[in-house]
This record gives structure tokens, sequence and C-alpha cells, in this order.
């Protein structure tokens, strides 16, 4: 079930990252008009913010209906916009933020594999297994290694057809072979009131910064990346595609790392250990260094350090929630993750825009992640004090 759920979720995220290696090519080829900076930004952030606060409804209706149901509910929806980007949305910059719009439905997936796989295991290894499953953020490797060779060797059409047929094998296969953790309760109160009572609770909106840092930063990075890489450095748009691709699979390798090493050593310390770690990258990145060995250095540490965070955090979830609520929990937590990874493609875009400099965009991820490292190790930490304290009594 862990590996079927994980292959789902890299499908899904392969759709939903289709856009961010052709911007860069968009915005050269013409065929869209002149587009500026901010235009790209918006085109490639559009299918985050809606599969992020997509997160929300979907990772309460997976707690009521089972992750089996919905995984292939998303995946069949979201071959519809794939292919209407692939035969119409590239005609016109309109119609590609409008197949962008609904591409964002295939992000939802990340809330309906946690609460699905969080139910599979015991407590005390469910740091690892989410970490695992949320390796399946891969897809968005497969993405930037694959979108714009096909794109440009096969034809215009290529990446969406292929992301289609994988969309579409996934769904059959997940309506025969996936099936809910045996003794799932589903829930039966209403889904607003489920929603209120888990945004009360202080662990939802803890994690949802810790997430929309780490994951936020984690998607940032690999939207707006190629953009950068482009602009900066004056690479090509395979080359920039392919970095970006490197700093992915790191990220993705210390996914399931991070959640193993918050099974053992508690989240706290991960979680800390991997803020400060961005705190300075991010900080020497500002600075544009030489991309050979500092910057590329700079971004590799913090995709590991970034993907450390992500399972962290998704351990914590696990250790100090109760199982029904996961999945209502998750979709919220992830909608901030999503909201994280919106913001600063935008933001970069605009300074740079003004400015003809990323060094702004780049300190405020440093002065971001400085801010949750004191989160993390003041009221975080109280959170999962107070948590274990009860366990212990009970």
């Amino acid at each position: 079930m862990l590996v079927l759920a994980t292959v789902g979720f890299a499908v899904n995220f392969w759709a939903w990252a289709l856009l961010s290696p052709l911007g860069p090519v968009f915005g050269d080829s013409g065929t869209l008009g002149d587009l500026s900076e901010s235009q790209i930004s918006l085109l490639v952030a559009v299918p985050v913010i809606v599969g992020s606060l997509g997160r929300i409804p979907v990772g309460a209706l997976t707690d009521k209906y089972g992750g089996r149901e919905m995984f292939v509910i998303v995946s069949i929806a979201t071959i519809v916009p794939v292919l209407f980007i692939g035969f119409y949305g590239q005609t016109n910059y309109a119609a590609l933020l409008f197949g962008g719009f609904f591409l964002g439905i295939s992000g939802t997936s990340f809330a309906v594999g946690v609460p699905f796989v969080n139910a599979w295991f015991p407590p005390e290894r469910r740091g690892l297994a989410v970490g695992i499953f949320g390796a399946g953020m891969g897809g968005t490797a497969i993405s930037a290694l694959t979108t714009v060779r096909l794109y440009s060797n096969v034809g215009d059409k290529a990446p969406f057809l292929f992301a289609a047929v994988a969309l579409a094998i996934f769904a059959g296969v997940a309506w025969l072979l996936l099936e809910d953790a045996p003794g799932r309760q589903a829930p039966t109160s209403s889904l607003g009131s489920r929603l209120k009572a888990n945004a009360r609770l202080p662990i939802t909106w803890q994690a949802s910064i810790l997430y929309a840092v780490a994951f936020g930063g984690y998607v940032a990075f690999s939207v707006y990346l190629p953009a950068y890489l482009k602009t900066a450095y004056d690479l090509t748009p395979a080359d920039a595609a392919n970095r970006m691709a490197g700093f992915v699979v790191l990220a993705v390798i210390m996914r399931p790392v991070g959640g193993w090493l918050a099974d053992r050593m508690g989240p706290i310390p991960v979680l800390a250990v991997g803020y400060s770690v961005v705190v300075v990258g991010a900080a020497i990145a500002s600075t544009t260094p030489v991309l050979e060995p500092v910057g590329a250095i700079a971004f590799l540490v913090m995709a590991m350090a970034l993907g450390s965070g992500t399972g962290a955090t998704f351990a914590l979830i696990a250790r100090v929630t109760n199982p029904t609520r996961v999945g209502g929990v998750t979709g919220l937590v992830g909608a901030a993750g999503g909201l994280g990874g919106f913001v600063p493609p935008l933001v970069m875009g605009y300074i740079y825009g003004r400015t003809d400099s990323y060094a702004i965009g780049l300190g405020l991820l440093a002065v971001t992640a400085a801010l949750t490292l004191l989160l993390t190790l003041t009221t975080v930490r109280g959170t999962a004090r107070r948590h274990d304290e009860e366990m212990a009594g009970a």
C-alpha cells in the first residue's frame, strides 16, 4: 500500500509540475507574446495555490471516504486539465493560466496519501512511512528531466500526453489494488465542523508554519529555480531544468531520512538543524556567488535541509494527532506548505523586476527560516513535550 500510494503521489506531482520547466521556454519562444518575469512567475505559481488550498477539503474528504476512492478521483480529474493544456492551453497566455488553475487538482493528492499511509503503520514507524510516501514529491524531478526534452524533441503535446497516460494507468491500478487500512473509522460529524475542530488544534497552526517554510521553500525552488538560474547565471533552459532536478532529487531523498531521524531522535532536533542550515544557505545564495561550487553547494545543502524538514514535520503531526484527524490536519498543513511555495516565486519575480537582483528575496528567506527556528525551539517544543507528558500519564 505504501509503494502504490508513493507511486500515485509521484505521478500526480509530475502532472502538477508540468508548467514549471516550460516557464522559461514560453518566455523565450514568443508564441504567447512578450512575457514578463512576473507573468512567468504567476504561470508556474497558479497550480501551486490551487493544489494547496484544495488540500483542505480533500484531506477532510479522505478522512471520510478513504484514500482509495480519493486517489482515483483526484487522478482522473487531473487528466482533463493536462490534456486541455497539451492540445489547447498553449495557444495563449489566458488559456494557459486557465488550464494551470485546474492542473492544481493534482497537488491535492498529498492530502490523500498522508492519512492513507498513516493508518497502515504504528506510531513509532509513521515518521519513516510518511517520509517514504513524501518522497513521491520527486514527481517534480520527473517533470524537470523529461518535460523540456519531450517538448523540444517530440512535440509540444508530448509531455502532457505522457503524463495523462500515467495518470490513467495509476487510477486503474488504484481502483483494483489499493485498500484502506483495516479498522479505519470514518468520522460521522459534518465536514465544516471537522475543519473548525482541526483548525483549533495548536499543532495545526504550528505545523502549518513549519511546513510553509520547509515544503514551501522546496516547492518555491522547484518551480522557480529554472527561471532563477537562467536569469542569474545565464544557463540554457535545459541546463537550468537539469540542475533543478538535482535539487529536487536531493530533497526527495532527505524526506524519508528526516522522518526516520524524527522517529529515532524526535522531530524537534531534526527541524532545528534543518532551519539553521536554510538560514546559512539562503544568506550565502543572496550574494549570488559563483555557481560552481559555492552557489551549487548552497542550494544543494538547502535542498537537504528542506527535504528533511518536510519529513520531520509530518512525523511530528503523526506523533501528536489523533489518527481520525490526521487527514483534516494534513489538509490544513499541506495547504500552508503549498501557500509557502506560491508566494516566494511571485515575490522573487516582483523584486527582480524592480531591482534586477534576487538578493532581497533570498535574504527574506533567511530571515523567515531564522524566525521559524525560534518557533521550533520554543512553542513547538512545548507542544511536543505536553503531548509526551499526557501519554506518559495515561
